[in-house]
């Protein structure tokens, strides 16, 4: 029996090891070929969007020399578009044939595989479609000379050759990783297996002694000896398997909520996008005045989804601990004398009153500047916003102890009492009709929160509904930043 456990065990435990380095395997290789897709496409979009470099190729393309001169700023941007020549390269073709004209790869043909990409920029549309199936990423881009003469397509090729290589150094390192894990899963096994297999030869003899009439050797699960102890820690066991899997449920009651509030708030502005898209391109004789107004609606729409993917990316930076501070020592006064004056115009327009009120000779912190304004610059926008128009806010800043503090404090609308603890929860509204009208995300205060924590601070609210709130945010002034990654800026 023993040297059956003992087999069944090392085979359980080598299934598991497999298994688990075969999951590893997949998830490194999907993860390693989304993440180059994702940068590739966003690198492409990024240069691709700038108004410069499209400007400057309408131009060259209305030239007599406007494939040599195309390829000229093509040949500018070759960093920028991650050209190497060996994995990525760019060709200039001909808009009405597909044929190339120039191009950065030394192995060029006179034609090039038509791509989905390449016939949808063919017919006037940039193409930026992602196939998965394909042993390549590319972009086409139509390119159209300021007075219509001339078309070009400057299109943009990836062979995933990098990604190849990366992907098969994995599943080497992983082949390695699983003979070691391999070797490592028997000697444990055989370990486990003697400090397993001992008291259950104990409970086996006494249940034999028991069929053959012996009752007097009782099997006391309540002793102090072995078998009792295992008995206990199974008991122990059970209860904190109980209590982990109360929070799993609770983890992933989290993450349910979290993954239906991201749906949602991409959900509405793609809805929208797409009926206003829908009707401006089903009905043709659409006032000029509503069309512009609809085209509006829609980047403000896009504008609204690239807001909330950014604050869920810098959200997930600090997650993971990948967050980056530009440590410098600074002004506190001059900070938030700085969002006052960003945010006095937008107060005169509502009719706010809005004070400042500083101590003399505030102290200089340690911290990423940028953030803490952009910490100061949501509360007090939060302020405005919830503020009936002739409201008042006011922004006071001091010290105590070791710590400086800046307070925010309007007469709006407030906040209830049992919504206080869950203002810095991830999308969590207070009243989520009129934040989702005002643009609002519910996560504004989440990255805040993260921010002044890492920054080794804290930030405090106190509200009475129908009479105003108040925010403070304390910092130190001598320690600093701590457990965090920093990247001090020079003078």
């Amino acid at each position: 029996m023993s040297n059956s456990l003992r087999i069944k065990l090392v085979i359980i435990m080598l299934l598991v090891m497999a298994l688990l380095m075969t999951v590893v395997l997949v998830f490194l290789i999907i993860g390693v070929q989304e993440f180059y897709t994702d940068q590739f496409y966003s690198q492409m979009r990024t240069v691709f969007s700038k108004p410069e470099f499209i400007g400057e190729l309408r131009m060259a393309a209305g030239r007599e020399d406007a494939a040599d001169r195309m390829d000229e700023l093509m040949l500018a941007f070759l960093g920028e578009l991650g050209i190497d020549r060996t994995t990525r390269n760019f060709y200039i073709l001909d808009g009405v044939t597909g044929a190339v004209l120039k191009t950065s790869n030394p192995d060029v043909r006179e034609r090039i595989e038509p791509t989905s990409n390449i016939q949808t920029a063919l017919l006037g549309e940039n193409s930026f479609h992602v196939s998965s199936r394909a042993d390549y990423m590319d972009v086409a881009v139509p390119i159209v000379a300021h007075d219509g003469s001339a078309r070009y397509v400057v299109y943009v090729i990836d062979n995933k050759q990098t990604v190849q290589s990366l992907n098969a150094e994995i599943l080497t390192i992983i082949l390695g990783a699983v003979l070691i894990g391999f070797a490592i899963a028997v000697i444990i096994s055989l370990i486990i297996s003697k400090t397993l297999i001992s008291p259950i030869q104990g409970m086996t003899k006494a249940a034999e002694a028991m069929a053959d009439g012996d009752f007097s050797r009782k099997i006391r699960v309540d002793s102090a000896d072995e078998i009792g102890v295992l008995a206990k820690a199974f008991n122990d066991m059970a209860a904190q398997i109980e209590s982990m899997l109360e929070e799993l449920k609770s983890a992933e009651k989290l993450r349910r909520e979290f993954v239906a509030n991201v749906s949602h708030e991409l959900r509405t502005p793609l809805t929208n996008i797409r009926s206003y898209a829908e009707t401006i391109s089903d009905d043709k004789d659409i006032p000029q005045e509503m069309e512009d107004e609809f085209l509006r609606i829609i980047i403000n729409q896009s504008d609204r989804m690239t807001k909330i993917v950014q604050d869920l990316l810098e959200l997930s930076r600090y997650d993971s601990g990948a967050s980056v501070l530009a440590i410098e020592e600074f002004s506190i006064e001059q900070a938030v004398r700085d969002v006052y004056a960003a945010i006095a115009l937008e107060a005169r327009k509502r009719s706010h009153v809005l004070n400042l009120e500083l101590e003399w000779k505030l102290p200089k912190v340690k911290g990423d500047r940028a953030k803490i304004e952009q910490v100061l610059m949501n509360i007090i926008a939060n302020a405005l916003k919830y503020t009936p128009d002739g409201g008042t806010i006011a922004i006071y800043s001091g010290t105590t102890g070791g710590d400086v503090w800046v307070k925010v404090e309007d007469t709006g609308v407030g906040i209830p009492s049992e919504d206080i603890l869950r203002v810095f929860d991830r999308f969590y509204r207070v009243d989520k009709a009129r934040t989702r009208e005002s643009g609002g995300t519910g996560l504004g205060l989440s990255i805040a929160k993260e921010i002044i924590t890492r920054h080794g601070g804290d930030i405090m609210i106190d509200s009475t509904p129908g009479v105003g709130t108040s925010v403070t945010v304390k910092l130190p002034i001598e320690k600093g930043v701590d457990g965090v990654e920093q990247v001090k800026k020079s003078d």
